[in-house]
C-alpha cells in the first residue's frame, strides 16, 4: 500500500463509531458496579459478623474467579461468540451485584464474589478485545487509549459514591444502585451493532500448558512488566490511605482526585503519541514518571508532595496502562487478541494479588513508606528491562542481520 492511499484511508477511517461509544459507556458502568465496592463490602463483612481474614478473601476470590475463567476465554468464544460471551459475563456480574442484598451471611457473600469475579473475569477480557477489533490499527493505541478513560472515571467516582451511599442510605441502596449501573452497561451492550465473531486460536485441540493459558509464549516480556506494573498499583490502592494517615496528611481522597485528572489528560496525547512513534516514545517516559511518584510518595510528609507524587502517578499510569495494552494486540493477529487481553488483565490482577500480600508484610514490619519505597525499585527494574529490551536486544538483532548480509554479499559475489 502508498503512502499516499494509506493517509486516504487513515482520514476516512472512523475513532468514534456508535459501536466504539456504547463499548467504551457500558464498560463503564461494568467498572463503575466493581469500583463501587471496593472501600464498602469490606465494611459490609464486618457487619455481617466477618474478621479481618475474611475482608482480605473478598479480593482474592473475586481475583482468582477472574484469572480462572480467564482459562476458558478460547472455549466460550467458540461456544457463544465473542458478541454472547461478552452478554454472559455482563450478565454473571448483574446476578452478583443484584444478589448481594440477600447475602445476609458471610459465606453467602463470599460466594456471590465467586460469580461476580467470574463474569468480571469475563467482561474485562471481551470488551478490550471486541474494541481493539473494531478500531482502525493505526489509531488503536489513541482509541486504547480513549476507551481506558471510562474505567479511570469509575475509578475515580464510584468508591467515593459508594462510601456517600452507605454512611447517608444503606447497604440495600448501595447494591440497588451497583445493580442498576450493571444495567446501563448491559442496555448500551445491546444497542451495539458488532458481529458475533468466533475467531480464536486456529487449533482447538491443542493442548496447552496452564502457563501457556495464563500467558501467551509470544508476549512473555510485556507480560513480565505487565506483572511488574500490576505489583505497583496493588500496593497504590490497598495503602494509600494508610500512608497518609502515617504521614499525618489529612484528605488523602485528593490524591485520586488529582491522579484522574492527571489520567485523564495523559490519555489525551499519549496515545496518538503510540500510533505515530510506537510504545518505546509512551512507555519509557510514562515509567519514569510511575517512578518518580513512587520516589516522591515515600518521602511525602506533607499535602504539597503527596499531591505532587499523585500527579506523577496519574501521569505514569494513565500512559503505561493503554500502551502495554495495545501493545500486546499489536503483537499478535486478530484470532489471537482474546488471548492476548487475557494475558494482560491477568498479570495486572496477579501482580496486585502480590502487591497487596507482599507489600502489605512489609508494610507491617517497616512502615507504609516503605511500600513506595520497594514500588520504586520495581519500577526501576521495569524501566531497565525495557530499556535493554528497545536498545541493546535491537542493536544486538540489528547487528546479526548486518552480519547476515554482508555474507549473502560475499556469496554473491564468489
Amino acid at each position: 500500500m502508498t503512502k499516499k492511499n494509506a493517509s486516504l484511508i487513515n482520514v476516512n477511517e472512523k475513532l468514534w463509531t456508535k459501536d466504539f461509544i456504547l463499548l467504551t459507556i457500558s464498560n463503564t458502568f461494568l467498572f463503575s458496579g466493581f469500583h463501587i465496592f471496593l472501600p464498602t463490602l469490606p465494611i459490609y463483612v464486618l457487619k455481617q459478623g466477618g474478621s479481618s481474614t475474611d475482608v482480605g478473601l473478598l479480593s482474592a476470590i473475586f481475583v482468582f474467579s477472574a484469572i480462572l475463567i480467564r482459562f476458558l476465554t478460547d472455549f466460550g468464544i467458540r461456544k457463544w461468540g465473542k458478541k454472547y460471551y461478552l452478554y454472559v459475563g455482563c450478565i454473571l456480574c448483574f446476578i452478583a451485584s443484584l444478589s448481594y442484598i440477600l447475602a445476609t451471611s458471610v459465606p453467602r457473600l463470599l460466594s456471590l464474589r465467586v460469580v461476580h469475579g467470574l463474569g468480571f473475569g469475563i467482561a474485562t477480557t471481551l470488551y478490550a478485545t471486541i474494541v481493539s477489533d473494531i478500531l482502525p490499527k493505526w489509531r488503536r493505541g489513541e482509541g486504547m487509549g480513549y476507551f481506558g478513560l471510562g474505567t479511570t472515571l469509575a475509578m475515580a467516582v464510584a468508591p467515593g459514591l459508594g462510601v456517600w451511599i452507605v454512611d447517608n442510605f444503606s447497604f440495600s441502596t448501595l447494591f440497588i444502585v451497583a445493580t442498576l449501573s450493571q444495567v446501563i452497561g448491559l442496555g448500551c451492550l445491546l444497542m451495539c451493532s458488532i458481529s458475533n465473531d468466533r475467531t480464536v486460536r486456529s487449533n482447538p485441540k491443542d493442548k496447552s500448558s496452564i502457563l501457556d493459558k495464563l500467558v501467551d509464549k509470544r508476549l512473555l516480556f510485556q507480560a513480565f512488566l505487565t506483572l511488574l506494573f500490576g505489583v505497583c498499583i496493588g500496593g497504590v490502592l490497598n495503602f494509600i490511605a494508610l500512608l497518609a494517615k502515617e504521614a499525618h496528611i489529612a484528605n488523602s481522597g485528593y490524591f485520586f482526585l488529582v491522579c484522574t485528572v492527571c489520567i485523564c489528560l495523559s490519555r489525551i496525547v499519549t496515545g496518538r503519541v503510540f500510533d505515530s512513534k510506537g510504545p518505546a516514545w509512551v512507555i519509557t517516559p510514562g515509567a519514569i514518571l510511575f517512578l518518580l511518584g513512587f520516589i516522591v510518595l515515600a518521602k511525602s510528609k506533607s499535602m504539597g508532595s503527596f499531591l505532587t507524587a499523585s500527579a506523577f502517578y496519574g501521569f505514569g499510569y494513565g500512559t503505561i496502562f493503554p500502551a502495554l495494552q495495545t501493545w500486546m494486540f499489536n503483537l499478535v493477529p486478530a484470532s489471537k487478541r482474546s488471548a492476548a487481553s487475557s494475558t494482560f488483565y491477568n498479570m495486572v490482577d496477579v501482580g496486585n494479588g502480590i502487591g497487596s500480600v507482599g507489600l502489605g508484610m512489609l508494610a507491617g514490619k517497616l512502615g507504609y513508606a516503605s511500600v513506595y519505597a520497594c514500588s520504586s525499585i520495581i519500577m526501576f527494574v521495569f524501566l531497565v528491562s525495557y530499556i535493554y529490551f528497545v536498545v541493546i536486544w535491537r542493536k544486538k538483532q540489528d547487528s546479526a542481520n548486518d552480519q547476515r548480509s554482508k555474507v549473502v554479499k560475499i556469496e554473491e559475489l564468489n
